[in-house]
């Protein structure tokens, strides 16, 4: 039996759809192939799991033409599978299943996709009072993806994201650790991280971190606080660590690479991780490390799995949550208005919660 799982583009959803690839893996043992396709940057992401045979590259914006649509259908007809899985909703992986010859469909009935699926799943629908049609009611990709899964006879299990680390990733990560905050091994590592792909609607903003780290120092003065950034996010990450002033607070704006397993052994290790709705919050929640996430204009509901210790935050404003990219009355109150003591009073009730064995994980 050949299983084809199309996964998601964003780093986020493809986390969320750790569970669902856990669980089909348990299912069936090791009797059928998996084969996984997904962005290339995603390897990294997923290595030192067991979930996958096999991985197709595919990025239909690559500068690479054998990972572009044509090339990546002609390699899997050459291998059809028996199911495909695919967990995004666009279009065009429904149809990258339909060309790559998968004898079975299985995808949600969106986005005129229904005519390329032999296997068409309705999205979930709730009445509401008043309304004369049902709405579709905001689901999070984890629960999505379990569906998927469900649909083919695999038992439904918890929606607990998951990754590994290997033995490279933690050395780079020890090394990173002892260049910014040398002779400091055992102190605590707080993140903060107000990146992402989506848009600045997310964001909190350099200066609310920066008071933040002062804050987290004023409560835990051994606390080593690391602003987290991806290759785009360099710049305010400096300017975190510039408006801070503390020498207990630094960023990886300087590291030449920011792979995956960098971002993952520093997030196992974090005691807690102050962060916006992007990537790393996922990532962290892979290794159950204590976090708060600050919503703006995103819908809490869209990005949720089974998490301990997570505190989400946000302001209940008429215009929130709009699901913009960049704040469509300019204000950005949904983000602007959460109070730095707010934040940081959440952040220590959370770390308090989680216990002392929390607040430093090295093993």
């Amino acid at each position: 039996m050949h299983i084809l799982v199309i996964l998601p583009r964003w780093v986020g959803d493809l986390v969320m759809a750790t569970p669902m690839l856990r669980a089909v893996r348990n299912h069936f043992g090791s009797e059928p192939r998996i084969t996984g396709v997904l962005k290339p940057m995603f390897a990294e992401l997923l290595e030192g799991t067991r979930w996958l045979d096999d991985m197709v590259f595919y990025d239909r914006r690559s500068k690479d033409p054998t990972r572009r649509f044509a090339a990546v259908a002609r390699r899997l007809r050459a291998d059809p599978a028996d199911v495909a899985l695919i967990v995004p909703n666009s279009l065009s992986t429904a149809a990258l299943a339909f060309a790559g010859g998968a004898r079975r469909r299985v995808g949600f009935s969106r986005h005129w996709r229904r005519p390329l699926l032999t296997d068409p799943l309705a999205p979930a629908r709730e009445k509401r009072r008043g309304m004369l049609f049902p709405r579709i009611e905001p689901a999070s990709p984890a629960g999505h993806a379990m569906d998927l899964a469900v649909h083919i006879g695999v038992p439904r299990e918890p929606l607990r994201v998951e990754l590994a680390t290997t033995p490279a990733d933690e050395s780079l990560a020890d090394d990173v650790l002892a260049r910014l905050f040398p002779g400091r091994p055992a102190d605590p590592l707080v993140v903060f991280n107000d990146n992402g792909a989506f848009g600045p609607a997310k964001a909190w903003g350099a200066a609310k971190f920066a008071a933040l780290a002062r804050f987290t120092l004023a409560e835990m003065p051994d606390a080593r606080v690391l602003v987290h950034c991806g290759p785009g996010d360099r710049a305010e990450a400096r300017t975190i660590v510039r408006m801070a002033g503390h020498p207990s607070v630094q960023s990886l704006a300087g590291e030449e690479r920011l792979p995956f397993g960098l971002a993952k052994a520093l997030m196992r290790r974090a005691a807690v991780l102050v962060t916006s709705d992007s990537g790393p919050r996922h990532i962290a929640a892979a290794f159950q490390v204590p976090t708060v996430v600050l919503f703006g204009s995103m819908d809490p509901r869209l990005s949720r799995s089974d998490q301990p210790h997570l505190s989400e935050m946000r302001l209940d404003l008429p215009c929130s949550p709009c699901g913009r990219r960049v704040c469509p009355l300019v204000h950005h109150d949904c983000m602007r208005l959460l109070a730095v003591d707010d934040v940081g009073r959440t952040m220590m009730t959370l770390l308090g919660a989680a216990g002392a064995a929390q607040w430093q994980r090295t093993g």
